[in-house]
């Protein structure tokens, strides 16, 4: 009897658990980073925040997860190599041990209130298993090196994106004669982009796996409407926002402030569900590659659909990590990084949700983390070097760095263990 015969059941279990827990992972360090800036800003508590995630990360995750997710299930190693086609079962230990390598890497991070990247992790953990265990040639290095390239090139995109935003909130609303009257022309603009690209990203690559094939034509007229119901929306909540005088004299902007506050229910709205469309895939394309491998008795395929009910799994874990841990994280990117307004808050994260929603349409898995902090760089610069906090900006860098290898140790040493339980062929 085959290995995979053998321990089957509990090879789907442990693949089960350990992607609901590198899940788990995610929502309480990238989830907890992706709204961060909207309870820094003070637009949202962390209870209201936690709320908005629940919901979007979840619809994400489930609607929007399937492009990224094949990219990182099949990108990395080659499912063509001898040793693998004739020992499968040693793709299932990697995958195991990358899930809980990355995880147990969260975890660490997450009690420190690192804001590390999820997918630095699993990542890590994976070239690590594969050079580790199958060989150097086992992983496709072009691959690796495009994944490395977009986490350098997405933060910088970020940031330059949420600089011009923050730029051009200046001089249309803040520097304008009537910064409040300028700010209900002009914000409706801003928030039917939210609504576009949300649509956008979900019926492009979501959808489909659900049994629904628009063509190019509806795809736009969709993503057209619900940026215009997110408009009617903003202008609706608006007309309850009305102007301050008194407290205006004491802050030129504060009613102004207000109105973005209100705003940045729908930039946290578009965080969330374009973080939960990126971000499953860290937890949940090991896992389906764990699950065909078994279903199909060894049989290593390039891709595979992706099952609904691994997107519900990833989903339901994200929102678990987010619930239980993810507080320590948003306080660092929401107040230890710059100081954040609402009007800084509402322009880092619809810069940083427009990076992840661009990605999510190409299938590329970028670093939510990086993207964000390159917002808030972006929006803190808007106000020179000074207003950064050089020595926090330092140790997430630094954090950063260390996630690769830690990823990738843990996860060999991992792979070696569950290899000397199982077996091998």
């Amino acid at each position: 009897m085959s290995i995979i015969a053998e321990y089957g059941v509990i090879l789907l279990g442990l693949a089960c658990f350990f992607g609901f827990f590198m899940a788990w992972g995610v929502g309480a360090n990238d989830v907890a980073n992706a709204m961060g800036t909207s309870v820094g800003s003070k637009a949202l508590t962390i209870k209201q925040a936690i709320i908005i995630a629940i919901i979007l990360e979840f619809a994400g995750a489930f609607l929007a997860g399937g492009s990224v997710t094949a990219t990182i299930r099949k990108g990395i190693i080659d499912p063509t190599m001898p040793e693998l086609l004739a020992n499968p079962e040693l793709l299932i230990y990697g995958m195991l041990a990358a899930l809980l390598a990355a995880g147990t890497w969260l975890l660490i991070a997450t009690h420190y209130g690192w804001p590390v990247s999820t997918t630095h992790s699993i990542v890590g953990a994976i070239v690590g298993f594969a050079v580790a265990g199958i060989g150097h040639d086992a992983v496709r290095w072009h691959s690796v090196l495009s994944i490395v390239g977009c986490w350098i090139i997405s933060p910088l995109f970020s940031g330059m994106l949420s600089l011009l935003v923050f730029t051009s909130i200046q001089k249309l609303i803040l520097n304008t004669s009537d910064p409040f009257r300028s700010a209900k022309t002009f914000i409706p603009a801003y928030t039917f982009l939210v609504g576009f690209m949300i649509a956008m990203v979900t019926s492009r690559n979501g959808l489909s796996h659900l049994g629904f094939n628009l063509s190019s034509a509806e795809i736009v007229a969709l993503s057209v409407f619900f940026g215009c119901i997110t408009t009617i929306l903003s202008m609706l909540a608006l007309t309850r926002i009305h102007k301050d005088t008194k407290a205006d004299r004491d802050f030129h902007y504060s009613s102004v402030e207000r109105i973005f506050g209100t705003m940045m229910i729908f930039t946290a709205c578009a965080m969330a569900f374009a973080h939960g469309s990126n971000d499953v895939a860290n937890a949940v394309g090991p896992l389906a590659a764990v699950v065909h491998v078994v279903d199909t008795g060894g049989n290593i395929a390039t891709y595979t659909p992706m099952p609904s009910w691994i997107l519900m799994l990833g989903g339901a874990g994200i929102i678990f990590g987010l619930t239980t841990y993810g507080y320590k994280v948003m306080t660092t990117i929401g107040k230890h990084i710059t100081e954040l307004t609402p009007s800084r808050g509402f322009a880092a994260e619809l810069s940083a949700a427009t990076t992840v929603v661009l990605s999510s349409a190409t299938g590329l898995p970028v670093s939510t983390t990086h993207i964000l902090v390159g917002a808030v760089l972006g929006v803190g610069l808007a106000r020179g070097i000074g207003a950064l906090n050089l020595q926090v900006i330092s140790t997430i860098f630094m954090s950063w760095l260390v996630t690769l290898p830690a990823g990738a140790i843990l996860a060999i040493a991992f792979f070696y263990i569950f290899r000397m339980l199982f077996g091998s062929a």
